[in-house]
């Protein structure tokens, strides 16, 4: 009976590895077919011009050029792109015949609990600033009980090196690239080293073979997370982490004024997205965990934390997906240089990691259970299936008197999601969040609203504004008589 309970797990966890594969797969592909579709909204642009009259044609010389601008930015984004991911070990054997599995549970389970392309195992690394990076043993810092992959202690994933001491940063992810001839036909050639040589593809999962087609709402997230960096990495999203990021700062400051370098208070920030929050809470003394979900994610603040050799190293052009809104064509095409800071030399705290992984599976853990002294969301709660679940689990991983701050709307991103019957979105109203944080044990202490904007293109004609929740809440302690 062990035997075949054994087996049964086998064969379960290797199920999922090839799930894992595929979603990879389908992930990298997305950036990897970003110079294609970004090109066919140029071919379409021109397309209309030329349906237009002559007499008006006349009126817009300058468009031919504007396009052939746009294609000079497409081919330096894709160039970012590209070297991003030739930065990236996978974390599996990415070569495997994943199509060919025949097994019939794959079905159920790719279209089951394991239906996002976003879906990333639970994987913890903790970066030596001084060395290579591994993931890390540390069971309390990050669970590995759940994960199926990148478990391994030994898995090598690069770091950064930190010019002031050696606490780790951060790494993870996987990627694959096209090669060559492909590169250079998508990116022209824009797309060399810094002696204009064409890039090579040194790793064997680059194969251009592994590559899907995938639809285009893919490459739209890879567009959305051009604007990400812009928001975490560039000076030009300074505004908005004023709005989001410094109150929530201040206020960790102020919860923890006497914290001690030899034992710094342990701090989570789940849906970590790009990692600079993280990054600049570990800079005020707190042993820093983010914690993120989305491989998309992950493959690029890997890449900005761990490959950032200065400021401004990189230029992208995150504003020409788009001409609705412009006030002139300088604006959409922009230059934006990144990062705006170097990681390395920001001064992080000793223990500053990147946990991948679902939030649920990866902290509803017995390990977890009143490790963190702090827990901060922002723009994250409404990212659950169950926010219900989300706040039982931070009441639960907190020390008691511990603190949670968050800071965001309540958008929930499966309210709008059809078609599996299993689905689940609890969308609940501001009023019954508070009640359901008071009901796990939550005392509110502080509580405003904050406008902001996400991800919004300051020169743009169209500003979309959110009226965010800010609050601090406390947990309460236990009375003993």
């Amino acid at each position: 009976m062990e035997m075949e309970e054994d087996e049964e797990r086998r064969r379960q966890r290797k199920l999922e590895e090839a799930l894992e594969v595929k979603s990879l797969r389908r992930i990298i592909s997305a950036y990897l077919n970003y110079p294609e579709a970004a090109e066919e909204d140029v071919r379409r642009y021109e397309k209309s011009f030329k349906k237009l009259p002559p007499a008006h044609k006349a009126l817009l010389p300058h468009y031919p050029s504007k396009f052939q601008n746009l294609r000079r930015c497409i081919s330096l984004n894709s160039y970012f792109i590209f070297t991003m991911l030739q930065a990236f070990e996978p974390p599996l054997d990415m070569s495997q015949d994943v199509d060919g599995c025949k097994d019939p549970h794959l079905e159920n389970f790719e279209h089951g609990h394991c239906h996002s392309e976003e879906r990333n195992a639970s994987s913890c690394q903790s970066a030596s600033t001084s060395g290579r990076m591994c993931c890390s043993n540390n069971a309390e810092a990050c669970p590995q009980e759940k994960s199926n992959i990148m478990s391994n202690p030994t898995t090598e994933l690069q770091e950064v090196k930190s010019e002031q001491q050696h606490e780790p940063i951060f790494g993870s992810g996987a990627g694959e690239v096209e090669n060559n001839n492909e590169i250079a036909e998508c990116c022209s050639n824009d797309v060399a080293d810094s002696n204009g040589n064409a890039f090579s593809s040194p790793h064997d999962w680059l194969d251009p073979s592994l590559q899907l087609n995938v639809p285009l709402v893919d490459v739209d997230k890879v567009r959305c997370i051009i604007r990400n960096i812009v928001r975490d990495w560039a000076a030009e999203g300074e505004k908005e982490r004023n709005q989001c990021y410094k109150p929530i700062l201040e206020e960790l400051d102020a919860q923890f004024p006497n914290r001690s370098k030899e034992s710094p208070p342990a701090c989570l920030v789940p849906g970590a997205g790009l990692g600079r929050l993280a990054l600049e809470i570990s800079c005020l003394g707190f042993i820093s965990q983010g914690n993120e979900f989305s491989y998309y994610m992950m493959i690029c603040s890997s890449f900005i934390l761990n490959h950032t050799e200065t400021t401004g190293q990189w230029t992208i052009y995150p504003w020409i997906h788009s001409n609705c809104n412009s006030l002139s064509d300088n604006d959409q095409h922009r230059p934006v240089s990144i990062p705006d800071i170097h990681p390395a030399s920001a001064g992080i705290t000793e223990g500053f990691s990147m946990c991948g992984g679902d939030f649920v599976e990866v902290y509803n853990d017995s390990s977890q259970i009143g490790v963190w002294d702090a827990v901060v969301t922002c723009f994250f709660i409404d990212t659950a299936h169950n926010i219900i679940e989300y706040i039982e689990i931070i009441s639960r991983i907190l020390k008691e008197g511990g603190v949670w701050i968050n800071f965001g709307p309540l958008l929930y991103h499966f309210a709008d999601m059809y078609g599996q019957e299993d689905d689940m979105s609890i969308e609940l109203s501001l009023e019954d969040v508070k009640k359901i944080a008071f009901h796990y044990g939550f005392e509110l202490e502080k509580e405003q609203t904050i406008e902001t904007t996400y991800t919004t293109n300051p020169r743009s004609m169209m500003q979309n504004h959110y009226h965010a929740a800010f609050w601090t809440m406390r947990k309460k302690r236990t009375t003993t008589t």
